[in-house]
């Protein structure tokens, strides 16, 4: 099949390379050709816009940061949109938010472009080994129609419902990834500042029942300060909790941690952090607050202005 594929990020250049490994004819563009030139090297052909790749294929898919990277891509000057072929088929992979995802599916029915939000669920090195999960939402005949396709680059395909079901899930999927970490960190500084080890407190509480399963495969990062490469940069997981506000504030749903969270990162983000691994959030949270126990456990409390207490006794007076 001649698949386009737009978006050759960390994720979409394992994604992509999956198709090719089986066997499908690739189109790709992205931004900046040089992150494609691997793909070309093993037979891709390179398209000079996403109009002139979506002239060549049956299949269009998009793997971009956020909402206005897709919109550009498809309904652009240059838009794969703008000329689209009798039976086409769009599948969307970006986080984006489900308002938005129900719009570029109406933008394509209104062109006769059939259209699957599929997001998805992984790591880089799970995009690499085929074994991502996929959140689908669209009608069933393209879902069906369309899952060897996904099961080339994932090992859990769910359909999730009808248009913007997919994005759905994602936003709660990275909502929930955000604020755990977030808390996590919090939980960690906390923990030190009273004088015990992270060694301790990662032993303590990992594969406990207060913590998610995934905050164990962040340790090694954590213990050693290592956050670049990063498995998801800090700046998209900030830019998903944005979504997830701005869907929240749509549906009318209340969010305060979510909302807490998503300007945690994005101190962090102006604090230079923004292409490390999301959970740099810990370090930046031991760096601003300067976590230093002393011998018998308890933070120095020798300025009176970091002790939280000395704020509730000025209310209380």
């Amino acid at each position: 099949m001649k698949i386009g594929f737009i978006g050759l990020g960390i994720m979409g250049s394992r994604m992509a390379a999956n198709l090719q490994k089986h066997g499908h004819s690739l189109f790709i563009f992205n931004r900046t050709r040089e992150k494609a030139e691997p793909l070309v090297a093993q037979g891709a052909k390179w398209a000079d816009s996403t109009a002139a790749l979506a002239l060549q294929v049956e299949v269009i898919i998009t793997m971009l940061a956020h909402p206005d990277a897709v919109e550009e891509a498809a309904l652009g000057e240059n838009g794969f949109l703008r000329y689209p072929q009798p039976g086409q088929m769009w599948i969307d992979c970006s986080t984006v938010n489900p308002s938005f995802s129900r719009k570029m599916a109406a933008e394509a029915k209104a062109r006769s472009v059939r259209f699957l939000g599929a997001p998805v669920t992984g790591s880089k090195g799970q995009a690499e080994l085929a074994k991502l999960t996929f959140w689908v939402g669209g009608e069933t005949n393209d879902f069906e129609t369309c899952r060897p396709l996904l099961e080339c680059m994932g090992n859990r395909i769910l359909h999730c419902g009808g248009p913007g079901m997919g994005a759905s899930v994602k936003m709660v999927m990275n909502q929930l990834l955000g604020t755990a970490m977030a808390a996590f960190a919090e939980g960690l500084v906390l923990g030190e500042s009273l004088g015990l080890s992270r060694e301790v407190l990662f032993e303590a509480l990992l594969g406990g029942p207060a913590v998610a399963p995934f905050l164990g495969l962040k340790r090694e990062r954590m213990e050693n300060g290592n956050y670049e490469p990063a498995d998801f940069p800090l700046r998209w997981l900030q830019k998903d909790l944005h979504l997830a506000a701005v869907s929240a504030y749509e549906t009318g749903a209340a969010m305060p941690l979510t909302n807490a969270a998503k300007e945690l990162y994005r101190l962090a983000i102006r604090d230079g952090r923004g292409s490390q691994d999301f959970a740099a959030i810990y370090d930046y949270l031991a760096h601003t607050h300067d976590v230093k126990p002393t011998n018998n456990g308890h933070r120095d409390r020798s300025d009176p202005s970091k002790d939280p207490r000395e704020n509730v006794y000025a209310h209380d007076t």
